[in-house]
């Protein structure tokens, strides 16, 4: 009787494939790097140098998010090349609020089984993203896990971590009645919401088809690119002293904008005041939703809202219109 030999690969885990992915992934995590990156990927950690010169208080600003179900998008188109920058502009969005800067960018990936070429396309996707942002890919983990995932199926999980001067942080404290609310014009879903416009949209309509609503395919619209607000924040807070910024995630406009009010104050929203993307209409029509649950669920056509003085909107508008940034008075704080 022949007795069967075991090895990793009958496991499940090709460790070749992991080496040829590394061989893959070095020109674009070095095309991140920076004379404050001090090692080449591979090590067991990674080193960055601080540059604390210009800083009088400086303060590390970290944040780490996913991409949702937004990944059975790409996994049905069998597209990977922008969930990575999906994943990098959100994190980047969640420390540029608070008014850092990024330095580096982390990331995780888990395959059921490991493709050299689909974990390029993710990773070339970070790199993308991350030089668009002026921060460095500087290292990651790549898992390969039979059994816990389907074959053609990954998860991934991003770290940045950015710096500001304490003077500088931005976090919505000095809010006050009457100030108002900018909203700047959002990308479609970003990466919210995927769970309940799967099951309200696949039953109805294929990824592949176009629809005339869209304009497009639906799969292309919903993987439209999260968009990135560093630049415009970046311009504002130049110029004007801001009291506060929201990224508009999970828990839509009002839920994400009062984890920067002050106690005893509300938002009051015009939900009139702007354009609303073709998307969210086919969303609501296909589920027979309610507005309330568009409003909790959805960006609804706004990724980043600014809460500033009233005498200080038309500056911003104006900054707005230099960067072709969309934006509305959507609102003010009661």
């Amino acid at each position: 009787m022949k007795i069967k030999k075991n090895d990793y690969k009958s496991s499940g885990v090709d460790i070749r494939a992991a080496e040829e992915t590394i061989r893959r992934i070095k020109s674009f995590t070095r095309s991140t790097f920076n004379k404050n990156v001090l090692t080449d990927i591979g090590l067991f950690g990674s080193f960055y140098e601080l540059k604390l010169k210009e800083y009088r208080n400086p303060v590390l600003v970290s944040s780490v998010d996913g991409v949702g179900t937004k990944l059975k998008i790409a996994f049905a188109l069998n597209k990977h090349d922008t969930v990575g920058q999906d994943l990098v502009n959100h994190c980047v969005n969640d420390i540029a609020v608070c008014g850092a800067k990024p330095l580096y960018f982390l990331d995780y990936l888990a395959f059921g089984k490991l493709i050299p070429a689909k974990a390029a396309a993710i990773i070339e996707g970070f790199s993308i993203a991350c030089k668009e942002n002026n921060c460095a890919l500087i290292g990651g983990e790549t898992a390969e896990m039979p059994g816990l995932y389907a074959e053609d199926e990954y998860d991934m999980s991003g770290t940045i971590v950015g710096i500001v001067d304490k003077q500088k942080i931005i976090d919505g404290r000095k809010i006050n009645k009457g100030d108002i609310l900018i909203g700047f014009e959002s990308n479609g879903l970003h990466t919210n919401g995927y769970s309940l416009a799967r099951k309200v949209l696949l039953d109805k309509f294929k990824l592949e088809t176009y629809n005339d609503e869209l304009k497009t395919s639906l799969g292309e619209e919903l993987l439209r690119i999260h968009k990135s607000y560093l630049n415009i924040i970046n311009l504002i807070t130049s110029n004007i002293k801001v009291k506060g910024f929201s990224h508009i995630t999970g828990g839509g406009i009002i839920g994400n904008t009062m984890r920067i009010i002050p106690e005893g104050l509300k938002l009051k929203i015009n939900w009139q005041s702007w354009e609303v993307q073709s998307i969210f209409s086919l969303i609501r029509d296909a589920g027979n939703l309610s507005n309330r649950e568009m409003r909790k669920v959805f960006n609804l056509g706004i990724g980043l809202i600014a809460v500033a003085e009233p005498k200080d909107v038309d500056k911003v508008m104006e900054l707005s219109r230099t960067m072709n940034e969309k934006c509305w008075i959507i609102g003010d704080v009661i």
